[in-house]
C-alpha cells in the first residue's frame, strides 16, 4: 500500500505575478510602500500582519507578518525588545487563526536568504491556514530530539540528532508562552551564528513553528544546496561535528546565554 502524500495546489498563475527582489534590489519592495499595503488585519508599531496580496495554494488562507520597517532587517539584529514583541504577536496570530477552527491545520514559517525559497528581501513571516491537510501527520517526536546546548526552566536550545532535512538543525522548545522571551533570546542567538560564525557564505536559513506534545518548537535551518539522498529518497543525513557546533555557541554565545533569567 502506498503512502498517502497531502498535497497543495500551486497558482502558478498568481505566482508569475509576485515581485521578487530577493536577488534583484532593482525591483521595488511592496512592504517598504506602506501607504500603498491592503489589506491590514492588525498592526503594533512597525509590525504589520496582513493578507497576502499574492495567494498562490489553493484551499488555504495565507497571511504575512511584516517584521520591521527596516527592508534590510534581520532577526538576530533586532533589539530584544523588538524580538520580544515580534515574536509574541506572531505567535499569538498564529494561535487566533488556530482558533477559528477553520483549518485542518495552521503553519507558521519565515524564509530569509536566496536559498530559502523566498522571493521578497524585506524580513516577513508567514501564517498559512491549511484546509485539507495535517502538517501533524508527517512530523514525530525524534525530528525535535537533539544534544541539548543550553536550557532555562520550560525552555531548551538543541541540535538535532535526528534532523528533518538533514545535516544540522537547530530546535528551541518551550513548554508555554511565558517562556516565548527565552525563545526569542535563542532564536537571536542560533540565527547570528548561523550567518556570522557557522560556514563562510551561508546566508539563508527558514524557521518552522510547530505545536507538538505540548510544546511551542521553532526549528531553525541553515539552507544549502539540498542533498541529492533528501530529494531522490526522503534520507536525512547528520553532520558528525554535533558536540564542535554546540561548544562553539555555548564559547561564543556564553554572555547572551548567562543573561537569561
Amino acid at each position: 500500500m502506498g503512502i498517502e502524500n497531502e498535497l497543495l495546489q500551486f497558482k502558478m498563475d498568481v505566482g508569475i505575478q509576485k515581485p521578487q527582489n530577493i536577488n534583484n534590489k532593482e525591483v521595488k519592495c511592496p512592504f517598504c510602500d506602506r501607504e500603498s499595503l491592503t489589506d491590514i488585519l492588525d498592526q503594533k508599531g512597525a509590525i504589520i500582519y496582513l493578507k497576502n496580496k499574492y495567494p498562490t495554494l489553493e484551499d488555504t488562507l495565507q497571511t504575512v507578518i511584516i517584521e520591521s520597517d527596516d527592508c534590510d532587517g534581520e532577526i538576530s539584529t533586532y533589539s530584544q525588545t523588538h524580538m520580544n514583541k515580534l515574536l509574541q504577536f506572531t505567535l499569538d496570530k498564529w494561535k487566533e487563526m488556530e482558533e477559528s477552527n477553520e483549518f485542518e491545520s495552521v503553519i507558521l514559517y519565515k524564509n530569509h536568504g536566496p536559498l530559502s525559497g523566498g522571493t521578497l528581501n524585506h524580513p516577513h513571516m508567514q501564517i498559512v491556514g491549511l484546509k485539507n491537510v495535517d502538517y501533524k501527520k508527517k512530523i514525530s517526536n525524534v525530528y525535535f530530539e537533539g544534544i541539548r546546548i543550553t536550557s532555562f526552566k520550560g525552555a531548551e536550545l538543541n541540535i538535532s540528532t535526528h534532523p528533518l532535512m538533514g545535516f544540522r538543525e537547530f530546535n528551541i522548545l518551550i513548554d508555554h508562552e511565558d517562556y516565548i522571551s527565552v525563545m526569542a533570546t535563542y532564536l537571536q542567538i542560533v540565527t547570528h551564528y548561523l550567518l556570522n560564525n557557522f560556514y563562510k557564505g551561508l546566508n539563508s536559513y527558514n524557521l518552522f513553528f510547530y505545536k507538538w506534545s505540548g510544546k511551542i518548537i521553532c526549528k531553525v535551518i541553515p539552507r544549502f544546496v539540498v542533498s541529492p539522498l533528501f530529494i531522490g529518497y526522503s534520507i536525512s543525513q547528520v553532520t558528525n561535528q554535533l558536540d564542535y557546533h554546540k561548544d562553539q555557541i555555548l564559547s561564543l554565545y556564553k554572555d547572551e546565554i548567562n543573561s537569561i533569567q
